[in-house]
């Protein structure tokens, strides 16, 4: 059995106990969305703070593996909307759902703590450098395709300003506390002073439970999206997120000649399955919820075995 098979068996151990504790209502709806908010507004910024603040960036800027993680996103991105739209004849919304499903992977709940069990603390370090732009991108992504799609529908006829746009932009990224934790990281590493240890040891204690905490928390989660039709779309979606964007993914990596420790970092951060937060633009765009909740479960109950697959391909590759 490879090494990294007993991570991936916690992992998704830990987030079917979080869906089978919500099926069985062991505990209340309102205990599942707390864990939630927990986790996204204490733990993982804080996590994802004092790994900015204090981890050692031994290739510097990470403009490789940037490039690569990001292509793969283009690939997929650009295949699912053109699949939804063309193949199933749906419109420019959710064309756009599609292809945030496709290729905005869960590097937060799903990721730090798969990474971390993996490839420790260095793989952890590498996957925050593609955490701390990955938000910014995609959201600034979804919000320009966002307005092109209303328009192109005839939803909206209203065109916003770039002012209107920036605007509401960084109104919506300075209120995440994920970028929060992101940014005053920067902030102290770039200061180079030291966090106090009394400070350091409370930020170790509530960012530490942050792993086991985001999986169970996802497992309830998934419960309340579950399976809501739209089945055939949903698969192809699930095909090109966990098979062609870690594919891809790899070929860019070994195109570009990334080191072995970040090649597989980036295979295994693309081979992971969609998030909330494609369920949360379809939410906003007022269409596409039932594809993004479908491809949002089925995507994570299928990862537990194509991503090992794709630990193992890169392994074979070096």
């Amino acid at each position: 059995m490879p090494a990294f098979a007993e991570t991936i068996l916690v992992v998704f151990t830990l987030i079917a106990i979080g869906y089978g504790v919500a099926a069985l209502r062991v505990l209340k709806p309102e205990t599942g969305e707390g864990l939630t908010d927990f986790v996204f507004t204490i733990a993982v910024p804080l996590l994802l703070f004092r790994i900015l603040a204090t981890a050692k960036f031994e290739h510097g800027v990470p403009w490789l593996l940037w490039v690569t993680y990001f292509t793969a996103v283009l690939v997929t991105w650009s295949s699912a909307h053109v699949i939804i739209r063309t193949g199933f004849g749906r419109d420019a919304r959710s064309g756009v759902v599609a292809g945030v499903t496709a290729g905005f992977s869960n590097l937060v709940l799903l990721g730090i703590p798969f990474m971390s069990g993996v490839y420790g603390e260095d793989g952890l370090a590498m996957l925050s450098q593609i955490v701390s732009i990955h938000m910014p991108i995609m959201m600034g992504a979804s919000v320009i395709l966002f307005e092109w799609a209303l328009k192109r529908d005839g939803v909206s006829t209203e065109s916003k300003t770039l002012v209107a746009l920036v605007t509401g932009f960084f109104r919506q990224l300075f209120s995440n506390p994920l970028i929060l934790g992101i940014v005053g990281g920067f902030l102290v590493r770039i200061s180079g002073l030291d966090i106090p240890a009394v400070a350091d040891r409370v930020i170790v204690s509530l960012g530490g439970v942050a792993g086991p905490l985001a999986l169970f928390a996802m497992g309830v989660s998934l419960r309340g999206y579950g399976i809501r039709g739209q089945v055939p779309q949903a698969i192809s979606l699930v095909v090109l997120k966990l098979m062609l964007m870690p594919a891809v993914a790899l070929g860019i990596a070994l195109l570009l000649g990334l080191p072995e420790l970040q090649t597989k970092v980036v295979v295994a951060a693309a081979s992971l399955p969609a998030g909330v937060n494609s369920w949360l633009i379809a939410n906003r765009m007022g269409t596409g919820q039932r594809l993004a909740s479908t491809s949002m479960t089925l995507g994570t109950a299928v990862a537990a075995a194509t991503t090992g697959l794709w630990l193992l391909i890169a392994e074979a590759a070096f």
